[in-house]
């Protein structure tokens, strides 16, 4: 199942030209070449805003299974150009029978949050571990507690909407002590609460751009192995959404997502200055502040962790792969329940 971990390619340079040459894709600014990148080394490939690709370049990247996602220029998404449909057809059938019984997607929907919930813990124990003389230590193990309860909870539950309930109270008590997590720049980078849609804090703007990154490389992992990421267990469908992609996400929010921006604040690798407020409210990022998450995001995918469920040392970009497969292999009836991904 190991895939070889490779590179996504981000475009954030405004007017940029992308086109086929020979094995490679050029990038081209002003008409002038910047980079020359061989296909081999890529998986996917994010334009962020103004960006240009010719359908030449677009037929070769889908040949040869490169995503090609279009962001706009803060990081929404817009849409995605990919190649046929890998796998088996007959293992989406199944996966389709399967979110529509409830009973088998409130399980995988408990698998998921128990895993979420466990690495959300994580943060937080490692914080009162960590920096004990910075922080409110009383309130952090209080919500670290609260959360433990309600893991206790989770295999009671009798529907999936019971599961989501509980996952929305921990997700409360986690959020509640997130501004603890902050060590440094605590005036100028507070966070009062989880919004989106737009962000309205320079926080929520980091959170919700690598989330937006995260969840394209979760989809891409999931057409890899040949799931509709479309059809998740936790998120209900809705037109337009990556329900399964979502899912997969949960795990790694905490120990992933929300570590990257948080060091990121914590080691003034970011400042205040890098952020603007719109008319609207929304906060948004400026073009130095988006390279360097990007640049951020990519090293961290590079980083070693220990998979506890195979036993092995594998870098944390191949943990998407890893648990796509997983996930794959339940619905196959290979393994007998989807093992979510703990942090060790």
């Amino acid at each position: 199942m190991m895939r070889k971990l490779l590179n996504t390619l981000y475009i954030t340079s405004q007017g940029s030209y992308l086109h086929q040459e020979g094995e490679t894709v050029v990038v081209e600014r002003e008409k002038q070449k910047v980079l020359q990148v061989p296909i081999h080394t890529l998986s996917s490939i994010v334009c962020f805003g103004n960006v240009l690709c010719s359908p030449f370049l677009l037929g070769f990247c889908a040949e040869r299974d490169v995503a090609v996602s279009f962001l706009t220029e803060y990081g929404r998404f817009l849409a995605a150009v990919r190649g046929p449909v890998s796998g088996n057809v007959l293992l989406r059938r199944q996966q389709y029978r399967m979110a529509d019984d409830e009973n088998t997607t409130k399980e995988i929907a408990a698998n998921i949050i128990s895993g979420k919930l466990a690495n959300c813990r994580i943060v937080i124990n490692r914080t009162v571990r960590d920096h004990a003389t910075k922080v409110n230590t009383e309130a952090l193990r209080n919500a670290s507690e609260k959360i433990s309860r309600i893991i206790d909870r989770i295999p009671r539950m009798l529907s999936t909407d019971e599961v989501r309930g509980l996952e929305g109270q921990a997700a409360a008590e986690y959020f509640n002590v997130f501004d603890h997590f902050i060590i440094d720049q605590k005036d100028d980078f507070i966070f009062a609460g989880r919004n989106r849609r737009p962000p309205l804090d320079e926080v929520n703007a980091l959170l919700s751009f690598v989330y937006t990154l995260m969840a394209h490389d979760v989809r891409s992992a999931l057409e890899t192995v040949g799931l509709d990421p479309a059809v998740g267990f936790l998120h209900r469908d809705r037109p337009g959404r990556p329900g399964l992609a979502l899912d997969i996400m949960e795990e790694f929010r905490p120990v992933i997502a929300d570590r990257l921006v948080l060091s990121l604040i914590n080691r003034r690798q970011l400042g205040k200055k890098g952020f603007s407020k719109a008319a609207s409210g929304a906060v948004t990022m400026d073009d130095a502040t988006r390279k360097t998450v990007l640049t951020e995001y990519q090293n961290r995918k590079q980083d070693k962790v220990y998979h506890p469920y195979i036993e092995e040392t594998v870098p944390i970009g191949l943990l998407f792969f890893i648990q796509a497969n997983h996930m794959a292999r339940y619905i196959r009836g290979d393994i007998d329940g989807y093992p979510p991904f703990f942090w060790r």
